[in-house]
């Protein structure tokens, strides 16, 4: 991390030669690719599609599944390295490649059968194909058990009703996973295919945040599907769960970037920043300011590094998951705040990424699970006790 931004406990040295090397090519894909580029999408609301091919080819959808199942299985760390670097571009573009990976070919992948793995795996991999998830609906965001979709058996068939709603690269996906609850209450996870007669999607406009990502309403209607559709292998909530618990693991390193990148703007800034005659960076209240960020920052890095050996070894936790999200989705909101403050009004502007930064966060701790959802997993863990209702 030390070329990529404050390394203050010398987390670099505790990363393989193989895991700062994918953290390199990340880096470079990014800004040479993708920074001269954002500015236009942001505003525009549209994400750079020609870029999709290329987030393939360097293996950055999936990466930690294996090269058979479309993935370039690298680490958790490493893929947690790569998501730092794709958000600390923009929270649309890690969005892109964490839904492709973490909500689409993860539960083919664990959930899938081998008709299905064949046919989709390799080519969201490559990202020839594009895949959504949809789980939240119109009324149900943070309490996915109330769902409303619902899917009735019809001889070898599915009939399959309802709405999905924010949900990342609806109208550009060739397949959508998506759940619904049978007649038994049962939820069930299906790959619904661009073009099935009843099944639409639209654009959501209007949106401040993420505004260089694509987000979209699903619409079913008497969608008929063979059972062959259907992802054999799992049943219940936790089969969405469980491909959340990969998201929001993604999202925890993505927000380190965020942090990262606004961190270093507002700290170059204040060395060359001159106010009274001298750089804004030599006031003691800038250097509180800096201090607090920097532990922060480091706090965060830390957690994710442990959280992603963690996972590599097995062991990892949804408790854990959930205190990272929690805390670094909290910690990055601060972060761009405390940044934009020592720029003054040029931290408004688009010329710094800080505002981009700040309005996308805004989704981001929301979305996967809301702060005081991932708190009252904690809670639970700590007590015993279930306070959701």
């Amino acid at each position: 991390m030390k070329n990529y931004g404050p390394d203050f406990y010398n987390i670099t040295d505790l990363l393989t030669e193989e895991e700062l090397l994918i953290q390199q090519t990340a880096h470079d894909f990014v800004q040479t690719e993708f920074m001269p580029v954002i500015n236009e999408h942001y505003e525009k609301a549209t994400f750079p599609m020609e870029l999709v091919p290329k987030l393939g080819e360097l293996g950055f959808m999936g990466s930690s599944l294996p090269e058979e199942s479309g993935g370039a299985g690298v680490n958790n760390v490493a893929y947690g390295l790569i998501l730092h670097e794709l958000e600390r571009g923009d929270s649309g573009l890690r969005s892109f490649a964490s839904v492709q990976g973490a909500l689409v070919m993860y539960p083919i992948h664990a959930y899938g059968s081998d008709e299905q793995k064949v046919k989709w795996l390799l080519g969201l991999g490559a990202g020839e194909k594009i895949g959504c998830f949809g789980l939240t609906e119109p009324n149900f965001g943070s309490n996915p058990g109330g769902m409303a979709t619902r899917c009735k058996r019809d001889g070898d068939d599915w009939i399959i009703n309802g709405n999905k709603m924010w949900i990342t690269n609806g109208t550009l996906a060739d397949v959508a996973v998506v759940w619904a609850r049978d007649e038994e209450g049962i939820v069930r996870g299906f790959l619904l295919e661009k073009g099935m007669d009843g099944f639409t999607s639209s654009n959501i406009h209007g949106k401040l945040s993420l505004r260089a990502s694509v987000t979209s309403e699903l619409s079913m209607v008497n969608v008929r599907v063979p059972d062959s559709a259907r992802l054999p292998n799992i049943e219940g909530l936790k089969g969405p769960l469980s491909c959340l618990t990969q998201a929001r693991y993604g999202i925890s390193w993505g927000m380190v970037g965020a942090a990262v990148d606004c961190y270093n703007t507002a700290l170059d800034y204040a060395k060359e920043r001159k106010q009274f005659s001298k750089p804004i960076g030599g006031y003691q209240l800038t250097q509180a300011k800096l201090a607090e960020m920097v532990t922060r920052i480091t706090e965060a890095q830390l957690l994710v590094y442990r959280l992603g050996r963690l996972k590599d070894e097995g062991t990892m936790t949804f408790q854990q998951v959930s205190m990272a999200k929690r805390n670094n989705c909290a910690m990055t909101r601060d972060i761009a705040r405390m940044s934009r403050e020592m720029l003054g009004a040029n931290g408004v502007t688009e010329d710094y990424s800080i505002m981009r930064h700040m309005a996308n966060i805004e989704s981001v701790y929301t979305y996967e699970g809301t702060h005081e959802m991932h708190t009252l997993i904690i809670g639970e863990h700590e007590t015993g006790m279930a306070a959701f209702d």
